[in-house]
């Protein structure tokens, strides 16, 4: 009777002192796998102790020798366990700290968007048409019909339409020559493509656009 009476008195001090151990870490801050592995040691050596000295009311000398037998075990266990959830926990930690961090999905390209990167200012020569032609032609005849006479008259005449003729073209040319404003832009699908204006458009280098039609704005 006494002999039962010691073994659950060794269960009821063993279960309580899991219950204390299992609350202590309910209610403290998460420890580190070496100090959480020191503090079982910790309590396994307690546990330990207080199994050998329950062993003390045994009746016989076989029952104590039985009794601290099993508290060995026990105790060996309870090492062991600590032990295991040791290295599980480290493994976790180190898995956790060298894994990648997760990349942001790349933002997606905007066909239409683009950045200028040169603006130059020409001017364009205009083109002659056939009404400079005639106009300076007919003048040029005219200025040739009156010098000399005879075969020499239709000499001149004819020299001073071909002359007029070319002179009224390079005049129209001289006067339709214009500015224009050339835009350079690099778009985000690295494409390149310029744009003329013929009034100055107000873009520097840098500059953010988008296609709009067959030009650009901001």
């Amino acid at each position: 009777m006494r002999n039962k009476s010691s073994v659950m008195k060794w269960v009821l001090v063993l279960a309580a002192s899991v219950a204390g151990l299992a609350h202590a870490a309910d209610e403290s801050a998460p420890l580190s796998p070496k100090a959480q592995l020191a503090a079982d040691n910790k309590a396994a050596a307690a546990r330990y102790e207080s199994d050998k000295k329950l062993c003390v009311d045994e009746a016989s000398s076989v029952a104590r020798l039985q009794c601290r037998r099993d508290a060995k075990a026990e105790y060996d266990k309870a090492l062991a366990q600590a032990k295991a959830r040791m290295a599980v926990a480290s493994q976790a930690n180190g898995t956790a700290s060298t894994a990648a961090p997760a990349k942001a999905p790349p933002a997606p390209v905007c066909l239409d968007c683009g950045k200028v990167i040169a603006v130059a200012v020409t001017e364009k020569a205009g083109e002659g048409g056939p009404l400079g032609m005639i106009a300076g032609g007919a003048a040029g005849a005219l200025l040739g019909h009156q010098i000399g006479g005879g075969t020499g008259k239709d000499l001149a005449t004819i020299a001073g339409a071909v002359g007029g003729a070319y002179a009224g073209k390079k005049i129209e040319e001289r006067a339709k020559t214009h500015t224009v404003w050339t835009v350079s832009v690099q778009f985000e699908d690295g494409s390149k493509r310029s744009y003329d204006f013929a009034q100055e458009p107000g873009y520097r280098v840098g500059d953010a656009v988008k296609k709009s039609g067959e030009t650009i704005t901001r």
